[in-house]
């Protein structure tokens, strides 16, 4: 549905209205705004069903805005990429107007996601932050974690940035055992997903626990617990991989 061909010279179509990490509400409860001509600072950011479609960031945003979080919840999983991209590119663009080298005031590209400096020719591109996120099993058992920002009763997959240097299985085996204590055998990838929040790249994989006994950190892990598939806690919203991850075991182990 959404293509990141950057449309060239478009100065009308779909408009995305973008303030402090909150999206405007559009036509039929989406996030697209009626095709009409752009306004002059626009973000070009691709094609909606061949329609050009731009970012237009305010700066304050209205009573009935959602932030990525509200918006995910309520639109198909074929929007996703629409609405990533968006509040990614909506991120950046707004925290890097300035040359990060010199200090330069610099100017948006048209043709590619770049902002580039007039004075000393320094380019910037969108940061992406790649992390791993991985569901622990223990035969049929799933460990899930409390993070102290979750809500209350919300358990979910261990999670972590990739450190300079580390390669992504590195960082699995890692954060398994800072986080938990534990350490893992075979490590399996899964798939990824772009986590606007505000410029993760989720890389997704499974992990097989050498043993069941659990040690927290007590600082980004507030509990942790073994689970079986007939008693689960509160899980993490459908659209997120770390849901897939666990729907994807229970479905393997014959609990769903």
């Amino acid at each position: 549905m959404f293509r990141r061909d950057r449309p060239q010279g478009a100065t009308q179509g779909y408009l995305i209205r973008l303030a402090q990490g909150r999206i405007a509400p559009g036509a039929e409860a989406e996030i697209l705004q009626s095709a009409a001509p752009w306004p002059e600072d626009a973000i070009a950011l691709g094609y909606w069903e061949d329609v050009p479609v731009a970012l237009a960031l305010e700066a304050e945003p209205g009573e009935a805005w959602l932030d990525g979080r509200g918006w995910l919840g309520r639109l198909p999983e074929s929007h996703f990429g629409l609405l990533s991209t968006a509040l990614q590119v909506g991120h950046w663009y707004r925290n890097h107007r300035f040359c990060g080298r010199c200090g330069s005031r610099a100017s948006a590209l048209e043709h590619e996601f770049a902002m580039a400096c007039p004075s000393c020719g320094h380019r910037n591109y969108p940061r992406i932050s790649p992390c791993i996120i991985t569901l622990v099993t223990h035969g049929d058992e799933l460990l899930l974690a409390r993070s102290p920002r979750f809500p209350p009763g919300r358990y979910s997959t261990l999670a972590g940035f990739i450190e300079p240097g580390e390669a992504a299985e590195e960082a699995v085996r890692r954060e398994i055992f800072e986080e938990v204590g534990l350490t893992v055998g075979r490590v399996s990838y899964f798939k990824s997903q772009a986590w606007p929040f505000p410029h993760a790249l989720m890389l997704g994989f499974f992990a097989e626990a050498a043993s069941r006994r659990i040690r927290i950190d007590g600082e980004e892990i507030v509990d942790a617990a073994w689970f079986t598939p007939r008693r689960l806690p509160q899980l993490p919203p459908l659209y997120s991989i770390s849901r897939a991850l666990i729907e994807t075991h229970l479905k393997a182990v014959g609990g769903r």
